[in-house]
């Protein structure tokens, strides 16, 4: 069963960025220049960015974007990093335009954000975001530029310090429960660090009240803290491993062992207590490893490139990223809990057949090495309209021999009930992003993401890093179609009482039209019980006789109506073997496995669109509904077929043309 969400994590350009919940008397100060800020401080905004004195302090909103500013602080560490989040050669003086640029990483491209130089002022001061140094603003201005990527400075609230880790580097994330920590973490957090990584941790709280509270060692509780290295020394003739933080805030640091005034430092080296010790109050601190586990409750990674860091090897690995929505009636399945919808999620197969070069466990068969990073998309954006952010998770699941060629549809519902997940998420979680990594066997497996309850619509980027190249592909992302054909013989079979009923109904030259058509149809199939049937309209009845209609009259005789009355009873035996519960009405979720019935292989995409044109409100989907359908796919896929004359699946039309297929 999967486990329930953790819990949530939570113009001028300028008045534009500002949202509704900031006082009039801010929105009426924001986006003015103050003279004195302006006047040298801006033109030495980027000149000689360094780790210290730029960076970023608590700012007076108390905003709740400690996570933010963590990120940038670790920012500062990388002057590579740094510099291609904010290019270089930008000044007040050559060719001043009055803007700046700024790239962030979203989704699997870098995006280039440009906004003017105007930032928001209360009473002269900045009103968000500042840098220790009152004449440098360059964090300002990448705050601005990255409250406009995601919407409003609002948007920024709440988050988690690895999401902005991410959006400056296009990395990927592990997180490590600090309650239960690797044997290895202080080796991992080492060679991160050495990597490039970007680190950050926190403490967890049991509730809102205790949301950034002090402790009595001066640590913030549910605040993001960056990780700035790691020594080990020689203290009173045993190895002493010390682990270096840093408050965002640049203030409020650690008072226990080997904070900045603590006696440890009095019996270590003094050419290391030189190298170490820190006596500003800047907001970075050492303390001891083993304080570090016992205080933090979350390390964050972000690997810039996903290495294993359990090994001291550096390897390059391979990705693979594809972007998927999940869509409410046709893709949105939820979690494992919900075995009706869970196996329409989007589906994607990936081959590990290579083996890791180098095992990093002795025992057990050698496996290929995996790294899965499930990522909703653009909810910060949508904060505004009341949309937070998604449970999510994914499953792993190990394909049978059997299944190994099936990349045409769905896995279907029975596969889920029998096999469980060889990985997974040990929780759902609203998070920006849940990654994980897994040692799996060679071989084909099935990875399904997923919202926690179904029927949310989203969209998301999943990325695939495997240590050897890994084959990976989209189930599901075929269209054909090879509907039913009543047999010959089913159509000259003798029917006294079908020919009674078409001869009570057809005019004098025996052909019936569409009106007619509309009435028999209906008579006939109102008296159902088995259905909910609301019955036929003139177009569906229209659009019958336009897909039968083999000599352009605009009726129907006597073999075409019984090749319709043929089809439309095995769109009955369908409908019905579909409708699970016998309520007498399919879901949009079962349109999948009916389509199929019927002959039809369609995309996700396909399938959204019947769902939004033939779903009530409630994702129900009648019986009249559903043969309308199934006589527009039909006539779809026969005109496709008579234009398609090279057989390539493509087309080419005239406007003329293209009227003509739609207005059929």
């Amino acid at each position: 069963m999967c486990q329930p969400p953790a819990g949530d994590a939570e113009m001028s350009e300028s008045t534009l960025l500002l949202c509704k919940k900031r006082s009039e008397s801010e929105r009426e100060s924001d986006g003015e220049r103050d003279k004195q800020m302006y006047s040298s401080g801006l033109r030495t905004c980027w000149r000689g960015v360094k780790r210290k004195g730029l960076v970023p302090v608590r700012q007076a909103s108390g905003r709740g974007d400690c996570w933010l500013l963590a990120a940038i602080a670790s920012l500062t560490l990388n002057e590579e990093l740094l510099y291609r989040v904010v290019p270089r050669d930008q000044n007040f003086q050559e060719n001043y335009a009055g803007i700046f640029h700024f790239q962030f990483w979203q989704y699997g491209e870098w995006v280039e954000v440009v906004i003017d130089d105007r930032l928001p002022t209360k009473n002269g001061q900045l009103l968000f975001l500042h840098s220790e140094q009152g004449n440098e603003f360059w964090s300002a201005l990448l705050e601005k530029a990255y409250a406009k990527l995601n919407g409003c400075y609002e948007a920024l609230a709440g988050g988690s310090t690895v999401e902005g880790f991410e959006d400056f580097t296009g990395g990927i994330s592990e997180f490590y429960d600090l309650k239960k920590p690797p044997a290895n973490l202080y080796q991992i957090i080492r060679k991160a660090l050495r990597a490039g990584s970007l680190l950050g941790c926190s403490i967890d709280v049991s509730s809102a009240a205790e949301a950034e509270a002090i402790t009595s060692r001066k640590l913030v509780k549910s605040h993001a803290y960056s990780v700035t290295g790691v020594e080990e020394v020689d203290f009173q003739g045993h190895p002493e491993r010390l682990i270096r933080l840093r408050n965002p805030w640049g203030e409020v640091e650690w008072s226990g062992a080997w904070s900045d005034d603590a006696p440890e430092w009095n019996h270590i080296d003094p050419q290391r207590k030189e190298e170490l010790d820190k006596k500003v109050e800047d907001g970075e601190f050492w303390m001891s490893f083993s304080d570090f586990v016992r205080q933090f409750s979350r390390l964050e990674i972000c690997n810039l490139s996903p290495d294993s860091l359990s090994s001291e090897e550096v390897h390059k690995w391979n990705l693979v990223l594809f972007n998927g929505r999940w869509t409410r009636g046709s893709t949105a399945g939820g979690c494992q809990n919900y075995p009706a919808t869970y196996w329409t999620n989007p589906q994607f197969k990936i081959h590990l057949d290579e083996v890791d070069e180098d095992q990093e466990e002795s025992i057990g068969e050698p496996c290929c090495t995996v790294l899965l990073g499930l990522m909703q998309k653009n909810r910060r954006r949508r904060k505004r309209i009341g949309q937070g952010m998604l449970s999510i998770g994914y499953a792993v699941y190990q394909v049978p021999k059997e299944l190994e060629s099936h990349t045409d549809a769905h896995v279907g519902r029975d596969f889920f009930l029998d096999y469980q997940p060889l990985a997974r998420t040990s929780t759902y979680v609203n998070l920006r992003e849940v990654s994980g990594r897994a040692r799996l066997p060679p071989g084909e497996y099935l990875v399904v993401p997923s919202t926690f309850e179904p029927f949310k619509d989203g969209e998301f980027c999943l990325r695939v890093f495997s240590e050897k190249k890994a084959q990976a592909l989209e189930i599901g992302d075929v269209v054909a179609g090879n509907p039913h054909e009543p047999h010959p013989s089913e159509v000259d079979q003798e029917d006294s009482q079908f020919k009674s009923l078409f001869e009570k109904l057809a005019e004098k030259d025996s052909e019936i039209t569409a009106n007619a058509l509309k009435m028999l149809l209906n008579e006939a199939f109102s008296k159902r019980t088995d259905i909910t049937f609301d019955g036929f309209n003139i177009n569906t009845c229209r659009e019958m006789i336009s897909l039968l209609d083999s000599n352009g009259t605009g009726t129907l005789g006597p073999v075409e109506f019984k090749t319709l009355w043929l089809k439309i009873q095995k769109y009955l035996e369908i409908y019905r073997e579909t409708d699970y519960n016998h309520s007498g009405t399919i879901d949009a979720h079962e349109m999948r496995t009916a389509l199929r019935k019927a002959g039809f292989t369609l995309n996700s995409q396909v399938q959204q669109t019947i769902a939004l044109r033939y779903a009530c409100s409630k994702l129900g989907i009648n019986f009249d509904s559903f043969v309308a359908c199934m006589i527009r796919l039909e006539t779809l896929f026969k005109l496709f077929s008579l234009l398609n004359k090279d057989k390539d699946g493509m087309v080419q039309l005239t406007l003329a043309e293209w009227l003509c297929c739609v207005l059929v």
